[in-house]
This record gives C-alpha cells, structure tokens and sequence, in this order.
C-alpha cells in the first residue's frame, strides 16, 4: 500500500529531512494501521493467504511494523531500524515500547549500534518491556550490528553497509520462514 498517498507523492522528495517532516511526520498510525489491513483484505480477495502473512518496514515502517505485530493480523515481523519510544501525539498515540507486552506476533528487530536517531538505550527499553510481555514478545529478538548507522540497509544512500544489510537480509528471511510467513 503507498502509506503516504494521502499526505502527498513521496517520489517528489529528494531531501530525507525535508520528506520526513514535510509528508511523513503528517501520516497518522490509525490511517496506516487501516491502511495495512484493507493491503490483507485485497490479499485475501485476490487469492493470497493471509494466514501466512508478515510485514517488514524501514526506519519509519520499522516503527510500524512493531505496532502491527501487536493487532495480531500476521505471522511475524521484522523491523530495520525502527523508532522504538516517542512522545505520544494525535497521530502517533503509541510507540513501540507502549505495545511491547502485547505484541501477537514475534518481531526480529535490526538496529544499529552507531543509529545517532536510536540510541541503543531504547533498545535496551524495548528488550526490557518485551521480557515481561506475551510469549510472541519474549520470542521477539534484536540484532545491533555494532559499526552500522541509521539506514544501513539502504544501497542508495551514504550509510549502507552492506556486510549488515546482507546478513540482515538473510536474517530476515530466516525469521519468516522459522515464523511461518510464506
């Protein structure tokens, strides 16, 4: 689903900055939440089985996908660098830590251990909430890949790492087919 659609053509942007603040930030949870379900109803409609489904998200989508593991809607979920704490707002009431203890399906978060957007005391916080949670979050799990920045994963940008975003990928897929996402 284009999650920003209604907010604007992410294509127009050539500035990160300019496009998280300018389209991103805009993009209520409640829109793309009901966004991410109607993508698992058409599934569904058009031959898909839903019951085999999982979600993967970057930076912001890897914020999404540890809110969309807790509605109990897919298998699994990986998260690539994904804000795990935030100040609560109109748009986004919950953050990842809020829905820790609830998550309904096991999430491979990947982080990295030089993010200056995500500093790893977060991920210390997120691994704490996840210890008291749901036994989908106790079997959630991080892997911090130590000499890897925000965005490592992305081949277009200045802060890819491939070593990481290869062994991410391959982590990744492992986690989906381990959790039963075809």
């Amino acid at each position: 689903p284009d999650l920003y659609a209604r907010q604007g053509d992410a294509s127009k942007y050539t500035e990160i900055p300019k496009l998280m603040s300018e389209l991103v930030s805009k993009v209520p949870d409640a829109q793309v939440m009901a966004d991410l379900d109607g993508a698992l109803q058409y599934a569904a409609a058009n031959g898909g089985d839903v019951s085999k489904a999982g979600i993967t998200g970057f930076c912001w989508g890897g914020r999404v996908v540890w809110l969309y593991a807790a509605t109990g809607k897919v298998k699994a979920g990986v998260a690539w660098y994904g804000r795990l704490v935030g100040q609560p707002s109109e748009l986004t009431p919950k953050h990842p830590v809020d829905v820790a203890t609830q998550l309904k399906a096991p999430v491979l978060g990947l982080y990295g251990g030089k993010d200056q957007g995500i500093p790893l005391d977060t991920v210390d916080k997120m691994k704490s909430a996840l210890a008291s949670g749901s036994d989908a979050a106790k079997a959630s799990q991080f892997v911090v890949y130590p000499d890897a920045g925000h965005a490592f994963h992305a081949d277009y940008r200045p802060s890819y790492l491939k070593e990481a975003a290869d062994d991410g990928w391959r982590r990744a897929q492992a986690w989906f087919k381990t959790h039963g996402v075809a």
